[in-house]
């Protein structure tokens, strides 16, 4: 069904294409998207919301129209309600320092988190003292709703935010997004999610997840790298300072004040990404006539296809569920005596096949659980191919055997 979109894709249409499964990393690009990068430096290499000549007003309404796309695409209220970062790192960190903190505030996070959503807290536990909570989810990773709602419990009138990723960059794991939304809500918390896993895969809507903001990066939705944005309730984005001031951050300054702008230039401080922007316009409008939901299906099947291959090979083990439905398109496998990096070399140079390996910056998780050397990932999206999974996988298994006939035979355990 989607092997139609291969042909957008130059990268997928060369003489011996890779076989690339680090979409979870960032995904490939259409030719939509790389000639509206072109059409900006060669037509209209203006500045955006600044300029009046017709290079600017080209870029200006280019911006706007993109801006209107996203808050479509996510259900949105308005669309200054969405703001342009660099990525869900950025996201994330405006919203967790453009908010103001009392000591002792709580905030809650999975034990899976990308650092992204991570470190921002902990630094806000170390400067500002707020009170960063962890909740333990279930033994084959899934969300534990139960704990969750008793570390709400538990925090009480303290509890201030929780801030989840939606879908899991390392294992494919979905959040129960909606039902967390709901209890933290009766807590008096606002909601935020790291959103970098979901959007590209599924339909979100943030109305129906009853959140407060949505982190998300456009270089995993098919858009430019250096881009990102963040969708906030506009009750809560007029309430929050931006982390980067100076140009279009206010609306004038004097020598001892200034007048903030309003959302979203408030928080786009300095000369913008057009060029990434008329791109992520053109990414936005690739996704939008996809059917993500059937994305997210085709992506499990093909996880099925790796997963029916893979689950029984001794010497490793497929971190989550063993349903890859549970998984959506992400394979991550854990190696008893094999290094990931030495196998994901060996991929690409025997068999083209890219895959990530590492610790997929989530370190916490690894190091809680003793690991130090990381996992191999493989992750599918619309143009990956039934035949493209089945060589990771096979190929994969080749190599564990001979890797592990040669250890046998420096170990003497042949």
């Amino acid at each position: 069904m989607f092997s139609k979109f291969r042909k957008d894709f130059p990268t997928l249409n060369g003489e011996n294409p890779p076989v690339y499964l680090d979409n979870a990393c960032m995904t490939l690009r259409p030719n939509s998207v790389i000639e509206a990068i072109r059409s900006y430096y060669e037509e209209s290499p203006g500045c955006g919301g600044r300029s009046v000549h017709r290079y600017a007003t080209t870029v200006s309404r280019k911006m706007m129209n993109c801006r209107k796309k996203m808050a479509d695409l996510f259900n949105a209220n308005q669309s200054d309600e969405i703001v342009f970062t660099k990525n869900a790192t950025h996201s994330l960190n405006q919203v967790a320092k453009g908010l103001s903190w009392e000591k002792g505030d709580i905030v809650l996070t999975t034990d899976r988190e990308h650092n992204s959503n991570l470190v921002p807290w902990l630094q806000l536990e170390e400067e500002q003292g707020i009170d960063h909570r962890v909740i333990k989810s279930n033994d084959d990773n899934t969300f534990n709703l139960e704990n969750f709602e008793n570390a709400c419990a538990e925090a009480g009138s303290k509890l201030k935010m929780v801030s989840l990723s939606h879908v899991g960059n390392l294992d494919g794991i979905a959040t129960p997004v909606k039902e967390a939304a709901k209890i933290a809500k009766d807590f008096g918390a606002m909601v935020c999610i790291d959103g970098a896993q979901s959007t590209p895969h599924m339909k979100v809507d943030v109305q129906d997840l009853g959140i407060d903001f949505m982190a998300f990066s456009i270089h995993k939705m098919m858009g430019p790298s250096g881009m990102g944005g963040l969708w906030g309730r506009m009750d809560l984005l007029e309430g929050m300072r931006s982390i980067q001031s100076g140009g279009s951050t206010v609306d004038t300054s004097h020598y001892d004040s200034l007048t903030w702008s309003k959302p979203p230039a408030r928080f786009e401080g300095g000369l913008g990404n057009y060029a990434g922007i008329l791109g992520t316009n053109a990414a936005i409008d690739y996704i939008s006539n996809i059917d993500l939901n059937q994305v997210h299906e085709h992506e499990v099947s093909l996880n099925r296809v790796m997963t029916s291959i893979l689950k029984d090979v001794d010497g490793m083990r497929i971190i989550g569920p063993e349903d890859p439905a549970q998984r959506g398109g992400i394979c991550s496998i854990l190696f008893d005596n094999i290094d990931a990096h030495d196998i994901a070399i060996l991929l690409d140079e025997a068999a083209g096949v890219m895959v990530r390996s590492g610790m997929h910056c989530v370190h916490s998780w690894f190091n809680a659980k003793g690991i130090d050397s990381g996992s191999l990932r493989a992750s599918a999206y619309l143009y990956n191919t039934e035949d493209e999974v089945k060589l990771f996988a096979e190929t994969l298994v080749e190599a564990i055997e001979a890797l592990g006939r040669l250890h046998a035979t420096y170990t003497g355990n042949s």
